[in-house]
């Protein structure tokens, strides 16, 4: 039920340019996946997002096993049914949700028990029973059940996850009964390079439909996340997709691509766009700021999303300020926007053999951008100017709140 197929590498042999099937359509990679944890990304209906462009979107285990319940949406006909989504979904199978939310767990390797941040209901999720939960959901592609150990950790903590992740993997391949779903491994190991390489490796040899690199983008640099692709991705199948989960910010997207990802997902164009922060191809627009009060022109005179072709900065200011909810709406719609145009420009760069170009260039607007230090350049720069390598990645990293 699910194919991939790479039409197109870049120069360097590592961006790619592909076609995932699936069941519910075929989506164009590298591609972003919007987040609906609780099967609704927050303010935009399934017409919104078709007419962005986007063909799979994220709901979340963890979220919908706790309300309304696994066995409810099983009983409505599953989650595009439920939801009114055509398209395909991706279910995270909740791991990280467990281990960041819960008020309280205990972990051994039969599973997790846990209390719901919720109402404290106490709960025991094995490999087992998150792979029955996702195939009661109906989701094209599923996720195994991981261990993701808060960071910084012991070196011994790392491995005994990673043991524990590799583990459960296999549970979940012993647990599967639908042959309508596909399933994802997931990498963890932490920031060790050598661990990294090591839960790959072992991941693989199991023999999964494609492969996720998880425990990122939960708090440290840019730098080492990149530095930890670049370690992984060179381990995973290259006839096999392969997705960086919960990331992230517009740099991240790029510099994953750059180093051969496939998928991304992060709650950060939606939850920012609650929050005031729109994405621009110069940089960030703060539309609570006080500057923007008078302000004729759209968020971003070279979008054409249907925010920018309509309302104003001040408008959407005002919004903000008076906490309407349809500001909250229009945000998310015009970062949305932004995301899809950028996997698109991404793509038709991959396809056009100029993603260095690309890649220089996008940086180059968004260091011009006058909340921009030159610390900020440095991490972003090489000294001839050139984007620099993974060690040089902005130190700036998207909060685990921002994964949620």
């Amino acid at each position: 039920m699910l194919s991939f197929a790479v039409q197109k590498t870049d120069l360097d042999g590592r961006a790619r340019r592909g076609t995932l099937t699936t069941a519910h359509g075929a989506i164009e990679t590298p591609a972003f996946m919007p987040v609906g944890s609780l099967g609704a990304v927050k303010g935009i209906d399934p017409d919104d997002l078709q007419a962005m462009g986007y063909g799979l979107i994220l709901n979340n285990a963890y979220h919908l096993y706790l309300r309304p319940g696994h066995e409810v949406v099983a009983e409505l006909g599953g989650l595009h049914a439920f939801t009114a989504w055509p398209g395909a979904i991706l279910t995270d199978s909740g791991g990280f949700q467990v281990f960041s939310l819960a008020k309280l767990r205990t972990v051994t390797d039969d599973g997790v028990t846990f209390q719901s941040h919720i109402d404290g209901s106490l709960h025991h999720i094995t490999p087992e029973r998150a792979t029955e939960i996702q195939e009661a959901l109906g989701a094209d592609i599923i996720m195994t059940f991981d261990e993701c150990v808060a960071l910084p950790s012991s070196r011994e903590k790392v491995l005994e996850a990673l043991f524990r992740t590799s583990r459960w993997a296999r549970r979940c391949q012993d647990a599967r009964r639908r042959s309508d779903q596909v399933l994802f491994g997931i990498v963890q190991g932490g920031h060790d390079a050598d661990l990294r390489v090591q839960a790959a490796r072992d991941i693989v040899a199991m023999g999964f439909d494609g492969y996720a690199v998880g425990g990122l983008s939960v708090g440290e640099e840019k730098a080492t996340m990149y530095r930890m692709l670049d370690v992984t991705v060179p381990e995973l199948p290259a006839g096999s997709p392969r997705y960086l989960m919960g990331v992230g910010m517009p740099e991240d997207l790029v510099e994953g691509a750059a180093r051969g990802i496939d998928l991304f997902d992060c709650v950060v164009p939606s939850r920012h766009g609650r929050t005031g922060w729109l994405f621009t191809s110069f940089g960030r627009v703060l539309i609570k700021n006080a500057r923007y009060a008078r302000e004729e022109g759209p968020i971003d005179p070279d979008c054409s999303c249907p925010v920018c072709a309509r309302y104003s900065r001040a408008y959407l200011h005002h919004l903000f300020l008076v906490k309407e909810m349809l500001g909250a709406r229009l945000n998310t719609i015009h970062n949305l926007y932004y995301y899809a145009a950028l996997m698109q420009r991404m793509r038709a760069a991959i396809e056009g053999g100029s993603f260095a170009a690309f890649r220089r260039e996008f940086h180059a607007k968004r260091a011009g951008q006058s909340q921009a230090t030159q610390e900020e350049r440095l991490h972003i720069y090489g000294e001839d100017g050139t984007v620099a390598g993974a060690d040089r990645g902005p130190a700036s990293a998207v909060s685990v709140e921002e994964r949620l």
